[in-house]
């Protein structure tokens, strides 16, 4: 059986061997933030933008050394994963930092570890789904909005229940709605909506998390002269829309195809996904 490695604080060790101790800090409190990111021929996307989101995260956590994990650490540390692991310059890279030290609620220290991992991708481009998804609003648990809702921080509970519930219900993914019952995100990703010849999308105001992908559509969509606001949506529009896509960094774009009994048109995903990938290269 082949043996797959991770980054643990420079550290490339086998991913089935135990790293963490009881004390770690992500584990007990959910004190840290991750990042997903793509690699597709051997180049890291979007790499700029991930550092600046990772340096924003850990700035609000109030977590030391942010300037480390800047975008040549980001390639140059994938770049050395994935030579470890002989793959062929297609990946998946989850970077999980975290608080180090111990403490209770209050830390004791505010140094940063971190742990990378990466999972082979058979694409060397983002491939848009083909089969659309079946998704439906996820209420249970409303996502809070506050100054790290538009961060991936290592406390998802919203996400995983939201998850566990779509499992339920055999969805491919959920929307999840923010405290005040307006359209956030969905369990993974970002969501864009085409309404009336308009594309929509909910404001960081809404408590979303700022994908890079989405930032990335936003700046696609502005070059093809599409104009797309971010704003207070109401769910009840999933019942009127004509197309609905969500967007992350690590899939790209996946349209979705039903909710409900609502069936979604795709041209608009099928458009923004050939940009996208143009671009790339």
């Amino acid at each position: 059986m082949k043996i797959n490695y991770l980054n643990y604080n420079n550290q490339l060790l086998p991913d089935n061997e135990p790293i963490l101790k009881a004390q770690n800090r992500g584990f007990k409190f959910g004190d840290g933030v991750f990042e997903s990111m793509r690699m597709l021929n051997g180049k890291l996307a979007f790499a700029d933008l991930h550092a600046d989101r990772i340096k924003a995260a850990m700035k609000a956590l109030k977590l030391d050394g942010y300037n480390y994990f800047d975008s040549y650490f980001l390639k140059q540390k994938t770049t050395e994963l994935l030579k470890k692991n002989r793959w062929f310059g297609n990946a998946r890279f989850r970077l999980s930092i975290f608080r180090a030290g111990e403490g209770l609620f209050t830390p004791l220290e505010n140094k940063a570890e971190y742990i990378l991992e990466s999972l082979e991708m058979p694409s060397s481009q983002y491939e848009l789904n083909k089969k659309g998804l079946i998704m439906g609003v996820y209420d249970d648990i409303p996502k809070a909005i506050h100054v790290l809702s538009n961060y991936k921080t290592l406390n998802a509970l919203p996400n995983v229940m939201a998850g566990v519930y779509q499992k339920q219900k055999g969805w491919d993914e959920a929307f999840l709605l923010n405290q005040n019952g307006f359209l956030c995100e969905s369990t993974s990703s970002n969501v864009f909506i085409k309404y009336q010849d308009q594309l929509y999308t909910p404001a960081l105001s809404e408590g979303c998390v700022a994908g890079v992908m989405r930032n990335v559509i936003i700046m696609l969509a502005s070059m093809e002269d599409i104009h797309i606001t971010e704003a207070q949506i109401n769910p009840e529009i999933l019942k009127e829309a004509d197309e609905v896509f969500i967007t992350n960094a690590s899939s790209g774009i996946r349209w979705v195809m039903g909710y409900g009994r609502k069936r979604y048109f795709n041209e608009m995903a099928k458009y923004l996904h050939l940009k996208l990938n143009n671009y790339l290269r």
